[in-house]
C-alpha cells in the first residue's frame, strides 16, 4: 500500500460518500456525506481523504479551533471512515497519525477524539494509537487524548 492524505476534491467525492456507513445505517461513526456537509458549514473542519495510489480507502475528518471554550473540540479527528476492504490494512493508524502530524505543523501539542463506548465501538482502536481517556464524557462520548 501506499497511503497518502488528500483534499477532497470532486474527482474522490463519489468514492468518499460509498464508504461506510451507508445513510440510516447503524453505526459508531456518522456517514461521510453527514462530515462533508458538518465541513462545508464549520470553518474549522479539515476534511481528507486517504488514497491508496489513486483509490480512496478512508476519509478523516479532523478540527482546528484553538480557542474552542471545549478543550475536547480544540484540535483532534472528528471523524474516521475505513473502506471495508481496507480495514484491517493500517488505513485509520495512517489517518489518525497523519492527523497528529498536522497538528505538530501547526504547533499543537495535544489531540483528542470522542467515541461512543460499548464493546462494538472504536475504544480499542485509539487507545492502541496512545490516545487515553480523559475522565470526561461529552455528548454521551468518551472524550480520549494523545499528547503529541
Amino acid at each position: 500500500m501506499t497511503l497518502r492524505l488528500a483534499e477532497l476534491t470532486p474527482d474522490t467525492l463519489g468514492a468518499a460518500v460509498r464508504l461506510p456507513p451507508a445513510v440510516g445505517e447503524p453505526a459508531n461513526v456518522a456517514p461521510v456525506v453527514f462530515s462533508i456537509a458538518e465541513a462545508y458549514v464549520t470553518p474549522s473542519a479539515w476534511p481528507r481523504v486517504v488514497l491508496d495510489g489513486d483509490e480512496v480507502v478512508g476519509f478523516v475528518m479532523a478540527s482546528w479551533d484553538p480557542e474552542n471554550e471545549l478543550e475536547a473540540f480544540r484540535a483532534g479527528v472528528w471523524r474516521l471512515d475505513v473502506a471495508e476492504s481496507a480495514q484491517g490494512r493500517g488505513v485509520g493508524r495512517f489517518a489518525v497519525e497523519q492527523v497528529a502530524e498536522e497538528a505538530r505543523r501547526r504547533g499543537i501539542e495535544r489531540i483528542t477524539v470522542l467515541w461512543e463506548p460499548g464493546d462494538d465501538g472504536p475504544e480499542g482502536f485509539y487507545l492502541r494509537l496512545g490516545f487515553v481517556q480523559t475522565g470526561e464524557i461529552l455528548f454521551g462520548e468518551v472524550v480520549g487524548a494523545l499528547d503529541l
